[in-house]
């Protein structure tokens, strides 16, 4: 996080933009990448409770991967945890009566590890600034992942912002050497030097992996460069429809086959999302060759929770057998998760897997993967105990 600027929020937390005055959150850039990924990942894990909760948890394994941690590096954790705590976010923006506010806060008012969980909280006044979309966006996490530089993040983050407007406007070019954390340096004082390191590699990255194409521009008091400013424009070659949240889903043929059958939009995306379109596609087929089906829709949820395929309909009603009624726990527990700690699940469970058959099978099917089928026991009942066990 760094400046943030009035704009939109990606994917499903999305809303119509928001016209307003000068409004800013500073954050300093000093922040590492991992630093940054992580202050993005715990906004919005916490997002839809920042309001109505005074702390949020997360899979402490779920938040290293989902940032590029080595799952088991606590202590790395713990050392990115405390650097958020210790930093300051800084705010002196209008309210809405146009009164002038200025305030600060610890980005983290407290964070914990303990028994495999983290919990962490903002200040109440922070956390109102945090969750106001005329205040601040949201980093969408695909494009996240892409990028390798901090500085290249921290520009993209403060662009992002202003992608409708088209420009970022005239930052002082003080203000811009703390956005990108190197304002105590002298060696960056000099422009030339600002330019060369910093920012002609963050343009690079933002232009080659995330969904906006920037270009500075400069001006001059004399011969000295006293601001910069951005152009922005939308990445023809990254579409945000494609990447942002699953949303490319809905152009598919999977997608309207299951719309004409009366799934919603967000459980049809969900299937999608978690199973692939081959494999919903096969379970939409199976349903549509059984006869005496009233409810498609809910025969198709069973189907598609259960792998059903060749067994006739009247035997698989209602699945009686332990495997598919673990099966069944296993699907409740994935719908349970959120779509972060989802994304994560199954990329901690890729990385455990060995062979490029299992990879494929799990691929196709996620976590109705008949291959991998012991090894998805063992994966849930290793971060959920005895979650498994219960009514078998």
């Amino acid at each position: 996080m760094n400046t943030i600027r009035s704009e939109t929020l990606p994917g499903a937390l999305r809303r119509e933009t928001v016209k307003k005055n000068v409004a800013a959150i500073h954050v300093s850039g000093k922040l590492t990448l991992l630093q940054r990924k992580l202050s993005n990942v715990l906004l919005l894990n916490a997002y839809d409770t920042l309001m109505s909760r005074q702390s949020h948890k997360i899979d402490a394994r779920t938040l290293c991967l989902m940032i590029g941690y080595n799952s088991n590096d606590m202590e790395t954790l713990k050392a990115s945890l405390r650097g958020l705590a210790e930093t300051v976010a800084e705010w002196d923006m209008l309210d809405d009566q146009g009164r002038q506010e200025w305030g600060v806060s610890a980005l983290l008012s407290f964070a914990k590890l303990k028994e495999g969980v983290c919990e962490y909280a903002y200040s109440p006044a922070l956390a109102e600034k945090l969750h106001d979309p005329k205040v601040f966006a949201l980093i969408n996490l695909n494009i996240q992942r892409q990028f390798t530089g901090g500085h290249a993040l921290a520009l993209y983050e403060n662009c992002f912002r202003f992608v409708k407007t088209g420009s970022t406007g005239w930052w002082d070019i003080d203000i811009f050497r703390r956005l990108m954390g190197v304002e105590e340096s002298e060696y960056y004082k000099s422009y030339k030097h600002l330019n060369a390191k910093i920012i002609k590699p963050a343009v690079a990255e933002v232009n080659k992996v995330s969904d906006i194409i920037v270009t500075p521009e400069i001006r001059k008091q004399g011969r000295t460069v006293s601001h910069i400013r951005f152009l922005i424009r939308n990445n023809p070659q990254l579409s945000i429809i494609d990447i942002d949240d699953g949303a490319g889903v809905r152009n598919t043929n999977v997608y309207d086959q299951l719309r004409g059958l009366g799934v919603s939009d967000r459980l049809a995306r969900q299937w999608i999302g978690e199973h692939g379109e081959d494999y919903v596609s096969q379970k939409i087929d199976y349903v549509a060759a059984q006869s005496g089906v009233k409810n498609a829709a809910r025969y198709l949820s069973v189907a598609i929770a259960n792998d059903f395929s060749d067994t006739p309909a009247i035997e698989v009603a209602k699945p009686t057998s332990e495997r598919a009624v673990r099966l069944a726990r296993i699907q409740k527990i994935v719908a349970s998760r959120s779509p972060t700690q989802r994304d994560a699940d199954k990329r901690l469970f890729l990385s455990q897997l060995k062979s490029n058959s299992e990879r494929d099978d799990f691929e196709r099917h996620a976590w109705m993967s008949a291959i991998n089928h012991a090894a998805i026991v063992a994966f849930w009942n290793d971060l959920m105990p005895d979650a498994l066990q219960a009514d078998i």
